[in-house]
């Protein structure tokens, strides 16, 4: 058996809970009664992977069924791997500890372009052809996968047999209910993938035909078979009834977020012309306090968590936040459990937020002003003025608090080095409000760190039309930040912006990218994600040798007609929409959020009404 091998070598590897199953809340079914094998494939280590909130819904959601069954299934580190090649082990999953080869669905998700290479590494641990064409007509095992970066799948095209757009909740049972009747009745591969191009949601991307200019630039992408013109994502149309477990996969090894998750909402009302997530998860959604507080304490009282976290793109904005953190901490506290509030908002942060959260947590807050000056804080609807960063910090200092963090971008559309400065000179004015506030703690210094990520330029944002700054431009803006930086008080992170290239490259890439990926994994990369593992001259040999520059890809403005790799697909905003906000962020004009006035970006007339009870038109 499989098992008495892996055992045999678990003692000569790093973290081996990760790669045996049979952590508390495993679900196990009896072979013989399964109709449906899916294996939930996360393509990075199970560190990574039992963190993700996704994962832990569609496997419990899956396995309600009774003659369905979900699997664990996450990327071996390199030490294992080795191990897994040398003695003929091939991928597994981990409950049933038996090869995903012989599984009806190996789906994946893509949370980041930098773990592309794994999925072709995982399909070959498996056994599994890593291009979609050379495997077979049989039926099944069927390669699919969903998640934010499906909003783009055109550079793994040629691996996966098709792609799920937007939420999974409903139609990845779709799915499998379809596969289980036509698998019944004898249908191949063809016929399958055919009838599930009808499933709104479902992408099957050899369905679709690619036409180039000669410049490079798309010409055509043309249905064929009877496949749409166009593939709308799915939503959940009431989250406040949506499926969520009660119970968790408890590992018995450290995990980077070892903790409950709740998601208190989904959408965003910003409007932040960088972030690709507030716009892919629209419209705003959320859950009754009463959902949350019931979801919560089920899931502490199945697992033994002691912590709790509120999961969302921007939990403050709840629109019950006051009564949601009074009714919880009720019971954490009566508990002992600590409860972490997440990407909390400058511009809505009160004292009276300032002392729930103090209740439950004592170290250092985090803000995202994202740019330096106003001007481009203006330029990417980040809606936050400096004397409410200074007014959150001041709240901050008199509540106790003397660490701050502060997130930044580089690189932004038309940003100046006098921009970089202000970064700078912003994290200064935060130091210098500390020792001016008579109230600050006695006896402490103040610690301000400054985290700066590369600007990506993603679709599906008003800003996908923009060129990502080359390498040499990103250092010279490090540099600059680094000369105006005077006080000891400040500590900055910088980010390697060769990582951030690549992952702009494969964001807004088209099918001829599946070469790359391809040459890349061959050349051995793997786990790009991770600093220490990331080489990227083994990519820049891969462009190279398919004919491409990643240039094309990551530095060149993209004009408003052009046809992007992505117009086929609809995430409910439409692209007037982008180009309009595109327009505004070159004239420093900012959006009001949603909830002050429609934008018009047209999701409300996706979804049949207005996103919001005072928007009475729906416009």
């Amino acid at each position: 058996m499989l098992k008495e091998k892996i055992e045999k070598y678990l003692l000569s590897v790093q973290k081996p809970a990760r790669y045996i199953g049979g952590e508390a809340g495993s679900i196990y079914k009896d072979k013989s009664k399964v109709d449906v094998r899916f294996a939930f494939c996360f393509p990075d280590c199970y560190d990574i992977g039992m963190s993700h909130l996704g994962m832990k819904i569609l496997y419990s959601l899956t396995n309600q069924r009774e003659n369905y069954w979900c699997e664990r299934v996450f990327a071996p580190w390199p030490d294992f791997e080795q191990i897994m090649r040398e003695h003929d082990i091939p991928l597994y999953g981990l409950e049933s500890l038996e090869p995903i080869r012989d599984f009806d669905f190996i789906g994946f998700t893509l949370q980041y372009e930098l773990s592309y290479t794994n999925i072709l590494n995982m399909l070959d641990l498996a056994g599994v052809p890593v291009y979609a064409k050379d495997r077979g007509t049989a039926i099944a095992p069927l390669v699919v996968a969903g998640g934010p970066c499906a909003c783009n799948p055109e550079p793994l095209a040629d691996f996966f047999d098709l792609f799920i757009l937007g939420e999974g909740e409903e139609v990845n049972l779709e799915l499998m209910d379809l596969y289980h009747r036509m698998r019944q009745e004898g249908a191949d591969r063809q016929a399958f993938l055919r009838a599930a191009a009808r499933i709104e949601g479902i992408y099957v991307p050899s369905l679709y035909e690619v036409t180039y200019h000669p410049d490079g630039t798309i010409q055509a992408v043309t249905p064929k078979d009877g496949a749409p013109a166009t593939v709308k994502k799915r939503i959940i149309r009431d989250f406040d009834k949506v499926f969520y477990p009660d119970n968790f996969v408890v590992p018995f090894t450290e995990i980077v977020q070892d903790r409950v998750s709740v998601e208190v909402l989904r959408g965003c009302i910003r409007g932040c012309r960088f972030c690709q997530a507030g716009f892919l998860y629209r419209p705003f959604r959320e859950k009754s306090a009463e959902t949350v507080y019931g979801e919560s304490k089920a899931l502490c009282e199945n697992t033994g968590y002691d912590e709790v976290s509120l999961s969302s793109l921007s939990t403050s904005d709840h629109s019950q936040i006051d009564p949601m953190l009074r009714k919880l901490l009720t019971y954490t506290e009566e508990e002992k459990i600590n409860l972490s509030l997440p990407s909390l908002r400058i511009d809505n942060f009160s004292e009276g937020l300032m002392n729930q959260i103090k209740r439950v947590r004592k170290s250092g807050l985090t803000f995202a002003p994202e740019a330096g000056t106003q001007r481009m804080r203006d330029v990417i609807n980040k809606n936050v003025t400096e004397e409410e960063v200074m007014k959150t910090c001041r709240i901050a200092f008199e509540g106790g608090y003397d660490t701050v963090k502060l997130y930044f971008m580089m690189g932004l559309p038309t940003e100046t080095d006098a921009d970089i400065v202000g970064i700078a000179q912003l994290a200064q004015k935060v130091v210098d409000l500390f020792y001016e506030n008579p109230h600050r703690p006695k006896g402490k210094n103040v610690q301000v760190s400054i985290s700066t990520a590369t600007f990506v330029p993603k679709p599906f944002t008003p800003f996908e039309f923009e060129p990502q700054a080359t390498h040499a431009q990103i250092e010279h803006k490090q540099q600059v930040l680094r000369d105006a930086i005077q006080s000891k008080k400040i500590r900055a992170a910088l980010h390697q912006s060769d990582a951030s290239l690549l992952e702009a490259a494969l964001a807004r890439g088209d099918r001829r990218l599946s070469e790359v990926l391809y040459r890349a994994w061959k050349k051995g990369s793997t786990f790009d994600s991770w600093g220490e593992r990331f080489d990227y001259s083994r990519w820049q040999e891969a462009f190279r040798e398919a004919g491409l520059d990643p240039a094309f890809y990551a530095n060149r403005t993209r004009s408003y007609d052009e046809v992007f790799p992505w117009d086929h697909l609809d995430y409910y905003v439409s692209k007037d929409f982008f180009i309009r906000e595109n327009q505004r962020a070159h004239q420093s004009l900012t959006t009001p959020n949603c909830r002050l006035q429609c934008a018009g970006c047209g999701v409300n007339q996706k979804v049949g009404g207005a996103c919001f009870a005072e928007d009475p038109d729906g416009v």
